[in-house]
């Protein structure tokens, strides 16, 4: 799976055992919880522990903070993405039961990229990860502009990742040799069931808006997460301010 193709995607809240049914026996429709904002690697990179859920605004104007919601919790409930009722699914409880420390964990998608020998090669604009275990598998390099478009990306494997710097993930400088290539595109349809058609076409019925695509601005996205605190309400509102820049420029 990529991370860009859970993006945006709506996660809604399942209800309890005990009131998963309606009097008339019926399945208790999940409650909505917000849209995938970015995903969460740990400490070390090489691996997704969950995922930063952004909330709805209270009534349209009052802005909630994200919240972090942990992979191994997420599921498919009445045909949607849902995350299971529990503290240890999400926030500080998810944390502490997966062992990480989310001011430590990363934010690899829109971060800059550099070799170790100081040569800047764009930024990450995705990754390919086991949707089960969370290990990546491999990392999408986009030298930005529309040349990635024409020629394609650079498909890095996890090997070559050497850490985080200064604001940049640092790689081998192998990656130079790394020829381009479209298979990003084509690797996104092998989406799997978790956030497949059935997904999408649940969350439609339970919400009229349906699944939509994360707004534009995520090459902002790539941080250490630690860099931002009360549960990343500075980050949320850094992320809006170059969602609405990156429009100003496209226009």
């Amino acid at each position: 799976m990529l991370v860009g193709d859970i993006q945006g995607v709506r996660i809604y809240r399942a209800p309890s055992d005990r009131k998963a049914t309606n009097k008339d026996g019926t399945p208790r429709e999940p409650r909505r919880l917000g849209k995938v904002h970015f995903a969460v690697f740990d400490p070390t990179g090489k691996k997704v522990v969950g995922f930063m859920v952004k909330l709805p605004d209270v009534a349209g104007m009052i802005k909630q903070s994200d919240r972090f919601v942990a992979l191994d919790a997420l599921d498919v409930y009445e045909g949607v993405l849902c995350v299971r009722d529990g503290k240890e699914n999400l926030d500080a409880g998810a944390a502490k039961r997966l062992g990480v420390d989310l001011d430590t964990c990363l934010i690899w998608t829109g971060m800059d990229v550099v070799t170790e020998s100081g040569k800047n090669l764009g930024y990450c604009s995705d990754a390919m990860f086991n949707s089960k275990t969370g290990e990546v598998k491999r990392f999408v390099l986009d030298g930005g502009g529309a040349s990635s478009l024409l020629v394609g990306n650079i498909e890095m494997p996890v090997s070559y990742l050497k850490g985080y710097r200064n604001g940049a993930m640092i790689v081998s400088d192998d990656t130079l040799n790394l020829e381009l290539t479209g298979g990003a595109a084509a690797k996104a349809a092998e989406a799997s069931v978790v956030i497949g058609d059935k997904v999408k076409k649940g969350a439609a019925k339970i919400d009229e808006h349906g699944s939509k695509a994360l707004d534009k601005g995520s090459r902002a996205l790539g941080k250490q997460l630690g860099k931002t605190r009360g549960m990343f309400s500075a980050f949320a509102s850094e992320y809006r301010k170059a969602a609405g820049s990156s429009k100003k420029k496209s226009r």
